[in-house]
This record gives structure tokens, sequence and C-alpha cells, in this order.
């Protein structure tokens, strides 16, 4: 009897260790949130993109167990390409507890006016890879670029156009966003690079003025006949450009555009006739040929998580976003919260992603900072 009852208080202390054993524990979800439009035209297929590349990103890495144990999330809210919106709901995003930190926005007008007002900053929030060329912008204080910039780019064309003894260049560009104020700095790059500048033009946003400034701008290529046009619109100003001046005289020019004029765009609304051999500059690498170890990665993540969608820039500038925000919760540590996910960011120093860098410091933060060029050939693909 002695020996049953030692045997059943012996089973039963077992049973309370068993118990009383600490359990494994989940460690919290990190939440990054995105403000970016797929219900606006002018903005959905990047806006899509970078969702898109973001979530293949977080999930290659979540399949590998997260980071520290944390599963990596984004959380997006559609501001409808609204300057004021954009601006509304990123108060929304500061406000909520759950997010450790801002990822791959989309709208110049609303980012111009949170780096105005140094809401990332006021807010003690880090914005990690905006879909932004402007570096008056993206150097406000807690923006981490990724892309490199609107005046990288123009260099770069205007290099390429030199090399091709298009010594002549007209300058088209809409009246809104970054267009002003690109126009006068490849005005004066161009002079610096011993290119003429024979006329500038521009071309309306506004649908009801869309028509008649473009004929405008095309009865001025005709009259000077530029050797090149440097083309700095997007959207329907551009489209709509490139498919009057074509069949203009003197319209056989060559063009520049930049990365902001997605080449899908161009052919579906020109045809892949007047698109034929528009020159695009690219402020995030070439996604189709994996060129570097982080192109391959890219691809496969694509493959694995979003299998029904199509390679492209954005989703590409997604993943990366993915990547240097997953890097920076990795330096963390265990607990991730806005002022670690802060500090890991501006201690990051040169990040190298598989064969593409960034660079944050406390003294600067840098993107990549390559351009990549790319031509619209016979079939409306684009080729590097």
């Amino acid at each position: 009897m002695t020996t049953s009852r030692g045997s059943a208080a012996c089973l039963l202390l077992a049973a309370l260790a068993v118990l009383v054993l600490p359990l494994p524990l989940r460690a919290a979800d990190v939440v990054f949130g995105q403000v970016a439009s797929v219900t606006n035209p002018a903005s959905a297929t990047n806006a899509r993109g970078l969702i898109v590349g973001i979530n293949a990103g977080f999930e290659s890495i979540n399949a590998r167990g997260g980071v520290n144990g944390h599963r990596l999330k984004l959380s997006t809210l559609d501001d409808g390409l609204q300057g004021p919106r954009m601006v509304e709901l990123t108060g929304q995003l500061v406000k909520d507890p759950a997010i450790v930190g801002l990822l791959g926005f989309l709208n110049t007008a609303g980012i111009t006016a949170l780096a105005k007002d140094d809401a990332f900053a006021k807010g003690g929030v880090a914005l990690i890879a905006p879909l932004q060329g402007d570096k008056a912008i993206v150097g406000a204080t807690n923006i981490f670029p990724l892309r490199s910039g609107y005046a990288d780019e123009i260099d770069a064309l205007l290099k390429e156009a030199k090399s091709w003894d298009k010594d002549t260049l007209a300058i088209v560009n809409m009246n809104i966003a970054f267009g002003p104020s690109l126009a006068e700095l490849a005005a004066k790059r161009a002079a610096d690079a011993g290119i003429k500048v024979v006329s500038r033009s521009v071309v309306s946003f506004n649908a009801d003025a869309i028509a008649a400034s473009v004929k405008a701008a095309v009865e001025t290529i005709s009259a000077h006949r530029p050797k090149a046009i440097l083309l700095l619109a997007a959207g329907a100003p551009a489209t709509e450009f490139i498919k009057a001046v074509r069949v203009a005289p003197g319209g056989l020019a060559q063009i520049y555009g930049l990365s902001v004029l997605l080449h899908g765009e161009v052919v579906k609304a020109a045809g892949a006739d007047k698109a034929r051999g528009i020159v695009l500059s690219q402020a995030i690498p070439y996604p189709f040929v994996p060129s570097r170890p982080v192109i391959t990665e890219y691809q496969r993540a694509m493959a694995a998580h979003a299998p029904n969608e199509p390679l492209s820039f954005a989703s590409l500038e997604g993943y990366l976003g993915a990547r240097i925000a997953a890097e920076a919760v990795r330096r963390c540590g265990g607990t991730v919260t806005r002022a670690s996910l802060l500090a890991a960011l501006r201690s990051l120093g040169e990040f190298n992603m598989g064969g593409l860098y960034v660079n944050y410091s406390p003294q600067a933060r840098k993107g990549w900072g390559g351009v990549d060029l790319t031509i619209i050939n016979a079939g409306g693909n684009l080729q590097k």
C-alpha cells in the first residue's frame, strides 16, 4: 500500500511539473504600415507591385522562421493618390501602437507634405524605401531611401544622349509634382554636358487642359527639330504627348524618359510602333535577369509567394524595401519598438542585400545610387 501511495504521489508531482513548465512563447508580429493607392489608375500598377513585392519578401522570411522569432507583416491603407488623404492616413498609422515602422509609401504630393511638416520626426517613426526620387524630400528626418534620385536618372539619360551625338534637346515636363523642378535641373545639367536645349514645353496634368498643352508642345518640337526629347512626365500627359509627337514633323527624335514613365502604359496607350526606341532610366535594378544574387532571391520569392504576379521594377522595389526592414528588425534583437528600429536603421552602415547596397549613418542616408537604362523594343517589351 505504501508503494502504491508513493507511486501515485510521484505521478501527481510529475504531472504538475509538466503543467508548470514554461511554454514556448510566440514572438509578437512586427507590423509595418504603408499608404499607397491601388484604386487610383495613375498609381495602381506601382502600388500593387510594391505591395506584392513587400509581401513576397516578408513571406519568404517568415517561411524560414521570421526574424528573431518575429513574423513580419504589412498593413496597407489606400489614399486614392490624394495628398491630404495620405497625410491623414499616416497620422492614423502613427497613432496605432501596433505599427513599428512605415514602408513603401507612394504619393509625391503626400510625401512632400509629410516631409515638409517633419511628420516622421515628430511621430518618432521611420519611413523605409518610399517610391520617391526627389532627394530634397527623402532627405527629411527619418526617411531611409532605396531608389536612386531623379537627378541621377537625368544625368544618366543626358550622358546616354551625348554618347549618341544627340546634342540638341527639347525638354517637355508636366506642370505638377517633379515636373517643374526637374525641368530646371535638366536644363542646367544639359548645358554642363554640352547639350543645347532648343526648346522647353509644359504639358498639363489637368484632364481638361491636356489636349491643348500637348498640341502646343508638339508644335514647338516641330518648329525646333531637336535630336532628342527629354520627357519629364508620367501618366496621361506623357502618353498623349508621345502619341501626338510621333506623327508630327520632327517627332521621330529620340525620346528619353524617367522611371516614372511606365513602359506598359506607354505601349498600351500609344502602341508598340510609337513606343519603340524610347529609352527609360530605371532607379531600381533590372528585375528580369538574375544579374545579382539579390535579383535571383527576389525571383525565387516571387515564384514561391506570388506565382501569379509578374516580375516588375515595382515589385522588386517592394522586395528590397522588405529586406531593409527585416535587417533593421534583426538588429533590434528580441524586442522591436519604433525607437529601436530607428536606432538600427541609423546605424545600419553599408548593407549588402546581395550585390546591391544602401548605406545609412547618422551623417547620411544613401540609397542604391545606380541607374539602369532600358529601351522599348519593336515588340513593346522593355529590354536592357
